[in-house]
C-alpha cells in the first residue's frame, strides 16, 4: 500500500503514537483517516467505506452515529456534562446503577464507577485485596489467573494477564501472580468436545487453589471467551466448576465481562449461561454503545459492608478517577440499556448469531488452512493453521493474519486479527446482506492470500 500520504496522514504520523502498533509498519501501511461513520460502515477521507466487523475494538453495539444514542448525548450535554462524583451525584448515574443492579446476576447490588476496562480491573483487584485485609485474612495477597488471559494494560491488569505479547517485557514490574493452565477447547489435552465435556481442565485451577488458597485473594477470568488470546471459547460448565472452587476455598471470583457483556455471547451477561454470581463483575466497552469511556464494577453487599465504618477506621475504599460517574457517559449507557429493553435486542442477537453461524460454516468448511470456525453468540472466530490435521499453527513472524487483514481492508472490510485468528464481532444492527458481505469477503481474501502465497486452496 505504498502511496503518497495525504495531508492528514502526514500530520498524524508526525505526532500521533497509535495503540497496539509497531509504528514502523505505518511507513508502508499508513493510518486510514476516518471522516464519518454510519451504521456498520466507516468512511475514510476518500469516501471509501469499510464494514466494521470488529465493532471498533468490540465497543459498538448499535452502529456508528446511532440517532437515538446521539440524541440522548446531545440533550445531556446541554444540561450537565460532568461533576465531581465524591459527595455529589446526578440522576443518570443513579438510574444507571439501579438498572445495572436489576439486570446483573443476583446479589450484585453495589456499583462502583470507573472510566475504562483496565481501571475496572484495578478496582476489583484492589477491592478484593482490601476486603481480606479488613476481614482478618492479611495473608491473602496474590491473585490466580489463567494462561492466555487478557485483562487490560495497567500494571495490576497486566499482572493477571497471560498473553506474553502484552506483558512479558514488563515482568519486573508485575505482581507475583499464581498461574493456572486455562481451557483450550481447540487443542484440548483431554480430547474432549465442548458440547459434552465436564470441564476436566478445571483441575489445573483446583491444583493451584489447593496449594495456594491461603494466600490467594481472588481468581479472575474472562467468562466463556478468552478474547485477546484469539477468541478461545469454552463451555459454561467451566465457570460453574470455578465458582464452586472459589466458594470452597474462600477466594473471590472476579468476572471480567468487559468484552463479553451486553449480549455478545447470546445472553446479556456471559455468567448467566452458567447460572453463577461472581463476587465482582467488571463491565465496560459495550456499556456505552461505543460512544464514551465508562466502566463499572458490580459487587455484593457483603463486600461493600466490609468497607462501611467510621472514617477514622480507614476502611473506606479511597480509589478515585477524575471522570468517575461521568454524566454524559452515564446518560449514554442508560440509553443503551433502554434500547435493549425496547428493541428486542437479545432476540436480534439470537437470530443474527444463527445467520452468521450458517453462513460461516458453509464458507470456511472446505478451506484447508481453516483449522476451526467457532462461535458463541455474535462472536465468531476463524483459526488459521499450517496443518489442519495436526493443528500446527503458523509461525507468528509470518504475520498471516496481518497480511489477510490488509487485503480485506482493500476490499472494504475491517477484520483486525489476533495473531493467526480472524474474528467477527459486528455491531448488532448488521443486516443479512452486510453479514453476507463480511463472510464472503473474508472467504475470498483468505483463498486469494494462500493462492498468491503458493498454497493450494479449495
Amino acid at each position: 500500500m505504498n502511496q503518497a500520504l495525504t495531508d492528514l496522514q502526514a500530520r498524524d504520523l508526525r505526532h500521533v503514537w497509535h495503540p497496539c502498533s509497531q509504528m514502523k509498519d505505518y511507513e508502508a501501511f499508513p493510518p486510514i483517516v476516518i471522516k464519518k461513520g454510519q451504521g456498520v460502515w466507516l468512511y475514510d477521507e476518500h469516501n471509501h467505506r469499510y464494514l466494521d466487523a470488529v465493532s471498533s475494538w468490540w465497543v459498538n453495539l448499535f452502529g456508528h452515529a446511532n440517532p437515538r444514542i446521539s440524541q440522548a448525548l446531545s440533550e445531556q450535554a446541554f444540561t450537565l456534562e460532568h461533576t465531581i462524583f465524591a459527595n455529589f451525584t446526578h440522576e443518570p448515574a443513579i438510574n444507571l446503577a439501579e438498572k445495572l443492579a436489576a439486570l446483573a446476576p443476583q446479589e450484585l447490588h453495589k456499583v462502583f464507577f470507573a472510566d475504562n476496562g483496565s481501571s475496572a480491573i484495578e478496582v476489583a483487584l484492589k477491592m478484593s485485596f482490601q476486603y481480606h485485609m479488613q476481614t482478618g485474612k492479611p495473608a491473602k495477597q496474590r491473585f490466580l489467573a489463567l494462561t492466555d488471559a487478557y485483562h487490560g494494560e495497567t500494571i495490576g491488569a497486566l499482572s493477571v494477564g497471560g498473553v506474553g505479547l502484552y506483558n512479558e517485557v514488563y515482568q519486573p514490574l508485575l505482581l507475583d501472580t499464581v498461574r493456572a493452565k486455562g481451557p483450550d477447547c481447540f487443542r484440548c489435552p483431554f480430547q474432549e468436545e465442548p458440547t459434552s465435556c465436564q470441564a476436566p481442565c478445571s483441575q489445573f485451577v483446583e491444583e493451584q487453589l489447593q496449594a495456594h488458597h491461603e494466600e490467594i485473594t481472588a481468581v479472575i477470568i474472562e467468562p466463556l471467551i478468552q478474547a485477546a488470546a484469539g477468541m478461545k471459547m469454552y463451555p459454561p460448565i467451566y465457570l460453574q466448576r470455578l465458582r464452586a472452587l472459589c466458594s470452597h476455598y474462600e477466594v473471590h471470583f472476579i468476572a471480567d465481562e468487559i468484552a463479553v457483556g451486553f449480549g455478545r455471547t447470546g445472553t446479556l451477561f456471559a455468567c448467566e449461561q452458567a447460572d453463577i454470581t461472581p463476587d465482582f463483575m467488571c463491565l465496560s466497552k459495550g456499556l456505552t454503545g461505543g460512544y464514551l469511556p465508562l466502566s463499572v464494577v458490580l459487587t455484593t453487599d457483603q463486600i461493600y459492608n466490609a468497607f462501611y465504618d467510621d472514617y477514622g477506621t480507614m476502611k473506606a475504599f479511597l480509589h478515585s478517577h477524575s471522570y468517575s460517574g461521568n454524566t454524559l457517559a452515564c446518560r449514554v449507557a442508560l440509553e443503551v440499556l433502554t434500547m435493549f429493553e425496547e428493541e428486542q435486542v437479545m432476540e436480534m442477537i439470537q437470530h443474527k448469531g444463527q445467520q452468521m453461524r450458517e453462513l460461516a460454516m458453509a464458507a470456511f468448511h472446505d478451506i484447508p488452512y481453516v483449522g476451526e470456525y467457532r462461535q458463541v453468540g455474535l462472536v465468531g472466530a476463524i483459526e488459521l493453521v499450517a496443518n489442519r490435521q495436526t493443528k500446527e499453527p503458523f509461525a507468528s513472524e509470518e504475520r498471516i493474519g496481518y497480511h489477510i487483514y490488509q487485503r480485506a481492508l482493500a476490499k472494504g472490510l475491517l477484520i483486525r486479527p489476533l495473531g493467526n485468528v480472524l474474528y467477527f464481532m459486528p455491531p448488532y444492527i448488521i443486516s443479512e446482506e452486510e453479514m453476507s458481505f463480511m463472510i464472503q469477503t473474508t472467504k475470498e481474501t483468505i483463498e486469494q492470500f494462500f493462492q498468491d502465497r503458493g498454497a493450494k486452496v479449495g
